[in-house]
């Protein structure tokens, strides 16, 4: 999947953010388990993991997708914000 293919509008999620979701849905063992899982799952490093991540909350067809997700996201992005 290319970055165009997340943008053309009129069109649903691409498989990758459906897949960035569901990882980021799931629950992790302890430290380094989620990253490996990036690496080996979706085949990116973890820092371009979590750019798309902060992007699809932000985009209204991820919240479409996944509210529960996004939301819990989201709220937790802006305690951080408000920590700093």
């Amino acid at each position: 999947m290319t970055d165009d293919d997340r943008t053309r509008p009129g069109r649903g999620l691409s498989e990758r953010d459906r897949a960035v979701l569901a990882l980021e849905r799931r629950d992790w063992p302890g430290p380094g388990a989620k990253e490996r899982a990036v690496r080996e799952e979706l085949g990116m490093v973890p820092v371009r993991y979590y750019q798309l991540l902060n992007a699809l909350l932000d985009d209204p067809r991820a919240l479409a997708h996944d509210p529960i997700t996004v939301n819990r996201l989201r709220r937790v992005r802006e305690s951080r914000r408000e920590e700093r």
